[in-house]
């Protein structure tokens, strides 16, 4: 397939590697050489709306323009991958609550301390929020839910907290209709549900950004590690295991594995869903 134009000049192979570099270093998202026309196409609206005459100049403009780091949020939310719904690979969430929860309480002092990395809009904190007092946990404990995300466009639909029925294909209605109420395009997540959850701005791959979140004893970064590198998931677990205490859990989405990319978990199987641990 031929590239696709773009301002009258298609993304060539050299600038391609500049660009693809330059994101995988600031972002952690990779593009493979198989997918030059995939980034043309994500890349081709900013180059539009910005007036830039060639992916070069684009290149130029995010490394030292005046105006780089409003760039750079635009490329963030073009760039971010927002597919996420409600009660998304539950098995991992009710292990997490009906072994992992109580198994905290009876041995650790501390609170639960839970981090959702690259949160999107929400959705998989309120998953862990909702399960949680359905089991009756925020009455019995305390909890801290951590929510984070790289793209300002993402935190602001979570901090909204209206959702489309997209986001309810595998919530049961009951508990739809439990937390949420109908308004104006779309459904309105329960304020004192929502509250329960702190949003915070923050890229993954800028460990000031998130070194509060460091000593989670709970991490869920669920389907994130399959847009990066192998070098780029190392580090990052690899950091994030220098700080969690023991024992600690990772959990990564369903078909991400770490087996050869860190050697600081070991996997183990809770009921029906696997989780990595740090021992």
């Amino acid at each position: 397939m031929a590239p696709r134009e773009s301002s009258g000049c298609p993304l060539s192979f050299g600038t391609f590697l500049l660009l693809r570099d330059m994101i995988g270093e600031r972002l952690g998202i990779w593009f493979d050489e198989s997918q030059r026309d995939l980034l043309e196409d994500k890349l081709s609206d900013q180059l539009a709306e910005l007036g830039t005459r060639s992916f070069l100049d684009y290149f130029y403009r995010l490394k030292y323009g005046a105006s780089q780091e409003d760039c750079w949020q635009k490329l963030i939310n073009a760039l971010s991958v927002q597919e996420t719904y409600f009660w998304r690979e539950i098995d991992q969430i009710n292990a997490f609550v009906e072994v992992l929860v109580p198994r905290h309480v009876s041995n650790l002092s501390e609170s639960v301390k839970i981090w959702s990395a690259a949160c999107a809009t929400g959705d998989e904190p309120l998953t862990l929020a909702i399960a949680l007092n359905e089991a009756g946990w925020f009455d019995r404990t305390d909890i801290e839910i951590w929510a984070s995300d790289i793209s300002p466009a993402a935190l602001e639909k979570a901090e909204r907290g209206i959702y489309r029925e997209r986001s309810f294909r595998a919530l049961p209605d009951k508990l739809r209709e439990k937390y949420f109420k109908p308004v104006d395009g779309g459904w309105q997540v329960d304020a004192k549900l929502k509250a329960r959850i702190n949003y915070r701005l923050a890229n993954i791959m800028n460990a000031p950004e998130t070194a509060l979140l460091h000593s989670s004893r709970y991490i869920f970064c669920r389907n994130v590690f399959i847009y990066f590198s192998k070098i780029t998931i190392r580090d990052i677990v690899n950091r994030w295991a220098n700080h969690m205490p023991t024992p600690a859990y990772l959990i990564t989405g369903v078909a991400e594995s770490l087996i050869r990319t860190s050697d600081r978990f070991d996997l183990e199987q809770i009921q029906n869903a696997f989780f990595y641990v740090k021992r």
